[in-house]
């Protein structure tokens, strides 16, 4: 990979390549691409931003953002896509573009069956999981959430809070032995825990498969239990007020109530090579 670099787009050319890159990541026809040029440009116009990032002269990675209501101080990514590696230096750009506007937070939404994603915002950026959307777009026809419910999760970014360093983005993830050592309250598709809680209350563990995308592909049947069942522990913890804020490498995320997030944030912080 060769020296990668990121700039907003604003001519009509350079969101026609975002368009078909788009396209091509949720594997639908460049001829009816999830988001159009025209419509690009429009949101361009009205405020928002296209960022673009370039390996070399190669497209390899795009997302786009706006701004939330009136009044507060609020980004919304609509999307971000971006080739390995490269993923962390997008968001990074709609973070510097959004702070240079006045904006404190940013919102977007993603499939939280998704576990590397997951990892992605509530680990290396260091969101926070705060609302979950039952089927939030309805049916999809695109080639990765075809015959599929379009569950997301909502994740608020705070722009202005210290970027986790590398030794806190395991730092950030529960031990595992709290997690292994809770009572089981759900079962998977597959047999074993889904979800543990501690006895406490304070924390809510729960499961996703390896891989949903392959999965959903081998077996769309018992993808779709696993959607039904994450939702089930995800719905029953956020109206009790937890929300999710790590995930483990082994697709356990972690959600925690409000209070215990304040106990966390108030740790002294320790040393750290940047990420």
């Amino acid at each position: 990979m060769t020296e990668v670099s990121i700039r907003t787009v604003h001519d009509v050319t350079g969101l026609a390549a975002v368009t078909d890159f788009f396209s091509d990541v949720w594997q639908t026809p460049r001829s009816t691409p999830p988001y159009p040029a025209e419509v690009l440009h429009s949101l361009v116009h009205a405020g928002g931003a296209v960022h673009a990032a370039y390996d070399g002269s190669r497209l390899a990675g795009a997302s786009v953002a706006v701004f939330g209501p009136p009044g507060r101080r609020d980004t919304y990514s609509l999307v971000a896509a971006a080739d390995p590696g490269i993923g962390h230096a997008v968001k990074q750009a709609q973070r510097a573009w959004a702070l240079e506007r006045g904006a404190r937070t940013m919102r977007w939404t993603f499939d939280p069956l998704v576990g590397r994603n997951a990892r992605f915002n509530l680990v290396k950026l260091g969101a926070v999981g705060t609302e979950y959307l039952v089927d939030f777009y309805g049916p999809m026809a695109d080639g990765v959430n075809d015959g599929d419910e379009s569950d997301r999760l909502t994740v608020t970014w705070d722009l202005a809070a210290p970027r986790p360093t590398a030794r806190e983005d395991d730092r950030a993830v529960p031990p595992e032995e709290d997690r292994a050592t809770a009572p089981a309250t759900h079962r998977a598709p597959d047999g074993d825990p889904l979800a543990r809680r501690d006895l406490a209350d304070r924390r809510v563990w729960c499961r996703v498969p390896e891989d949903v995308v392959k999965l959903r592909a081998a077996d769309p049947v018992l993808a779709l239990r696993w959607r039904h069942a994450v939702r089930e522990v995800f719905t029953e913890a956020f109206a009790e007020g937890y929300t999710a804020t790590a995930m483990s490498r082994d697709g356990w995320y972690t959600l925690t109530r409000a209070a215990e997030e304040a106990a966390v944030e108030e740790l002294p912080a320790e040393e750290g090579t940047p990420a």
